[in-house]
C-alpha cells in the first residue's frame, strides 16, 4: 500500500501530459507542394567595376593593405567603380590581362614586357620610395655568413629568387651575375619561392632562416619585412643598376577615356598633401608619372643579353 500511494500521483502525471501533447492537440494540416511549379532562384552578380591588379610580389593580404586606400582614392576622384582582384602568380595575372578579366595592371617591368604582347598599354609608373622612378634588384644573404662577401663568392651556393618571370627578385640578379661573368650554371642549385603570393617576403625569410646560402629580391623588400625578421641579421652583398619601376598598364580595348580619368587621378597625388601621402606610403611609392611603352626598352635589351626572347615572344614590343 506504501507503494502504491507514490505509484498512482506518478501514473496520474505521465497521463496528464499524455492528453496535454497528444489528445489536446489540434490536428495538423496537411499541406500539399505542387513540384511542377518551379521558380530559377538567380545569384545577384557583382556589380560591373573596373578591376584592378597589383602582381602578386606579396601576399594577398599585404596587397590588399598597400592598396586599399589608393583604389578608394582612384574610385571617389573618378567617379569609377573600381575593386581590386588578387592573382595568384605571376603567370596567371598576365593570363587574366590577356583575357580582359584584369582591366588595370600594376606590375614589375619584366611582367609588362610580356603583357604588353597583348595588347596591354603603359600609361604610368611609380616613383619609388627613394625618390627615384627606377629600381634595383638587391642579393641578400645572412650577416653572420661567412663565406659570402662579394658576388663572386655566391658561385657554388644555393640561390633562392622569387620567381621566373620576378625581375628585382631575379632577372635583375641573373644578368648582374652574367656581366660578371657568372653564369646559371655555377650555382649550386637555383629555387624559386613556393606557393601562391608573398614570394619576396618568402626568399627573405628563407634566407634569414639560413635554408638558402643567398637570395635575391627587389629594393625595399626588406623594409616590408621588418615586422617579421630582424633585418639586421641580413646584409646586401650587391645591388644590380637601376632599372625603371613598376608600370600601371591598361588591358588591349580598354576605353581611352577611362583610362585618362584615371590617369588624371594618378598624376594629381602628391607627397605635399597629407591625406595623398598617407595613400602614397601606404602603397610603397612617393608618386605616379606618365609612363609609355619606349620607357622600358632598356628592360627588353636585358631580355635579350638574357636570351629569353622565346620566353618572352621576341622584344614583346607592340608599337
Amino acid at each position: 500500500m506504501q507503494k502504491l500511494k507514490y505509484i498512482l500521483p506518478a501514473v496520474l502525471l505521465l497521463l496528464g501530459i499524455a492528453f496535454y501533447f497528444f489528445g489536446s492537440a489540434p490536428e495538423e494540416k496537411i499541406v500539399h507542394v505542387d513540384m511542377s511549379v518551379r521558380e530559377e532562384i538567380r545569384v545577384p552578380e557583382p556589380e560591373p567595376a573596373i578591376t584592378y591588379a597589383y602582381l602578386p610580389q606579396y601576399s594577398h593580404k599585404v596587397s590588399h593593405q598597400r592598396h586599399n586606400r589608393l583604389i578608394e582614392y582612384l574610385s571617389k576622384e573618378t567617379g569609377l567603380s573600381i575593386r581590386q582582384v588578387f592573382p595568384d602568380t605571376f603567370e596567371e595575372h598576365r593570363r587574366m590581362v590577356a583575357s580582359g578579366e584584369i582591366d588595370i595592371s600594376f606590375s614589375n617591368p619584366m611582367t609588362y614586357i610580356r603583357i604588353a604582347q597583348t595588347g596591354a598599354r603603359a600609361f604610368a609608373r611609380i616613383i619609388e620610395p627613394s625618390g627615384s622612378p627606377t629600381f634595383r634588384g638587391q642579393i641578400i644573404t645572412r650577416s653572420d655568413n661567412r663565406s659570402i662577401h662579394k658576388l663572386k663568392d655566391c658561385i657554388g651556393k644555393s640561390w633562392i629568387a622569387v620567381d621566373p618571370l620576378s625581375a628585382g627578385g631575379y632577372l635583375y640578379a641573373l644578368g648582374l651575375f652574367l656581366e660578371n661573368g657568372i653564369n646559371a650554371t655555377d650555382f649550386r642549385e637555383i629555387s624559386f619561392a613556393p606557393g601562391p603570393g608573398g614570394k619576396q617576403e618568402k626568399v627573405a625569410l628563407a634566407v634569414y632562416a639560413g635554408k638558402y646560402d643567398f637570395g635575391s629580391i627587389r629594393e625595399g623588400t626588406l623594409d616590408v619585412v621588418r615586422d617579421k625578421i630582424n633585418v639586421d641579421k641580413i646584409k646586401i652583398v650587391a645591388e644590380t643598376k637601376p632599372y625603371p619601376g613598376w608600370v600601371y598598364a591598361a588591358r588591349r580595348g580598354m576605353d581611352p577615356d577611362v583610362i585618362d580619368r584615371i590617369s588624371v587621378a594618378m598624376f594629381k597625388l602628391s607627397m605635399d598633401d597629407p591625406a595623398q601621402a598617407a595613400i602614397l606610403n601606404r602603397a610603397g611609392m612617393r608618386g605616379i608619372i606618365p609612363a609609355q611603352d619606349s620607357d622600358y626598352d632598356s628592360v627588353r635589351d636585358l631580355i635579350k643579353e638574357l636570351g629569353l626572347r622565346n620566353l618572352y615572344g621576341g622584344q614583346g614590343r607592340t608599337e
